[in-house]
This record gives C-alpha cells, structure tokens and sequence, in this order.
C-alpha cells in the first residue's frame, strides 16, 4: 500500500496526524508494507522569501485575528500537540515561505530520507523556532541525515527540485486538494 500525504512543515496539524498516524501505523500487521511518501504543499505561498514573522504576528496581519483568538486557537493545538506527545513552542515558531524547505524534503526523499526529514523540519519549525527557509538551517538538518553539503547548497542555491515541489502542489490542485491531505492507495 502506497499513502500519499500533502502537507507543508508549518501545519500544525500536519505534525500532529504525522505522530498519530505513525503510532496507528506501528499496530497494523503489515506496517512493513506501507510505503509513505511526504508531498509538498504550501499553505501561503504568498508568503515572501526570506522573510519570517512570528505566528502570532501572522495570523493578526494576514489573518485578521485578534491577539486573543489566536492565543486561544494556538493553545489548543499546542494542548492537541501534547496529547500526540509533540511540543509547540508558538512563541517562537516563525512563519515563512516554506518553498525550499519542500526543496531538501524532496532532496531528503532521493536518499530514503522523506519521513526523517519531515519530523526535523517539523520539529525545527514547531519546537524549536527555527526559520525553516534560512538556507543554514537547511543545510544543517540535512547534514543531520548525512546529506552532503555541497550537494545541500547546490539545490539550494539552483532551482534543482523546483519543478518537483511545484509539480506536487499541481498534482493536489488537479485532484481536488486545497488544504493538507492523505491519499490511501
């Protein structure tokens, strides 16, 4: 069985369903049979490069909410969060254009490394408050992985992977997807 998952490193609930679904995944008998591919996707692609705000900034200016609905809505994700054993730090998570974060997923998934790389992107975003598109930071998580460097700053630093992360917000737009989705097959 082959499960498709579009998501972007900024969704919350992305992070949460990836602990949750792992954990379901590690009861099933024929958990060694599942082949789960990460697809990119961008909840604001709007957002300019290399420019980051803090969450709570975010949703004020482009979301138009008051200081307290967001403080309540980020409580109750980081509460729904810590039920899935993840922590959220919305205080310092910063949100930006995560166009070449999607760039080292793909980069990640030539070396088998998908799935790893979306739990440090993840985490380095939600936990951690880490500028998920700094071409540093990048690199760094890659080089968690033992991706090599170079190769890390090339694609980078190129549009190598560019029509791969673009092709995968085009495959969810022609099938219907306007949000973060999983696909069972």
């Amino acid at each position: 069985m082959k499960i498709e998952i579009w998501s972007d490193v900024m969704c919350p609930f992305c992070y949460i369903g990836k602990h949750n679904f792992e954990q379901a995944l590690e009861k099933l008998p024929f958990k060694d049979k599942v082949e789960v591919e990460w697809k990119s996707f961008q909840l604001d692609p709007t957002l300019e490069s290399g420019k980051a705000i803090s969450t709570a900034q975010y949703f004020k200016e482009k979301k138009g909410f008051q200081e307290s609905q967001s403080q309540q809505m980020m409580s109750h994700v980081a509460e729904a969060g810590r039920a899935a054993g993840l922590e959220f730090n919305f205080a310092k998570a910063l949100i930006t254009n995560t166009f070449s974060a999607h760039k080292i997923l793909h980069l990640a998934k030539k070396y088998g490394k998908g799935n790893e790389m979306e739990e440090l992107l993840f985490k380095a975003h939600f936990t951690d408050g880490k500028d998920v598109s700094d071409a540093g930071v990048l690199a760094s998580l890659a080089s968690e992985l033992g991706v090599n460097e170079e190769e890390t700053q090339k694609v980078l630093n190129s549009d190598e992977f560019d029509y791969e992360v673009s092709q995968d917000i085009v495959e969810a737009k022609n099938n219907g997807i306007s949000s973060v989705f999983l696909s069972l097959y």
